[in-house]
């Protein structure tokens, strides 16, 4: 079954040992700021200070949104974490289904100016339904194998 859960880390530091923890190859970053966005990288900059972001890969999304206390963290997995950093559930019950996902031109407006990814990336999506309510509450990225 797969899972979703929460948890705050207090610094940067420990966000980034977080990051390591559920990293497996291959796997992508996306930094975002008020007045840029990094685009898809593979590699995290050593000096990583974005507010906000993702790393994500073929088995889960991890997603940090700096707040007063530190980052929030969510994860969007597809199996149950097996990892000793301890996220709280969300919800009981999810399902989720795969799909494709596709890129614009990289002249293409709907992209800030400068927006890069790897060319050879297969980005998909990945939908976590909540079994109760069939409701879709998260899409998340993936790389598809």
């Amino acid at each position: 079954m797969s899972f979703v859960g929460y948890k705050q880390v207090s610094s940067p530091a420990e966000l980034q040992k977080l990051l390591q923890d559920y990293y497996q190859q291959p796997s992508y970053y996306f930094l975002r700021w008020a007045y840029k966005v990094s685009g898809i990288l593979a590699d995290l900059p050593a000096d990583f200070s974005s507010p906000e972001g993702q790393m994500f890969n073929t088995e889960l999304e991890l997603r940090w949104k700096r707040s007063n206390n530190g980052y929030q963290v969510l994860l969007l997995s597809r199996n149950q974490p097996q990892t000793e950093s301890k996220f709280n559930p969300i919800g009981k019950d999810w399902i989720t289904s795969d799909r494709n996902a596709y890129f614009h031109d990289k002249d293409e407006t709907k992209f800030p100016k400068g927006f890069i990814y790897p060319e050879k990336l297969a980005l998909g999506q990945r939908y976590f339904q909540d079994v109760q309510t069939s409701s879709i509450h998260f899409v998340a990225l993936t790389v598809k194998t």
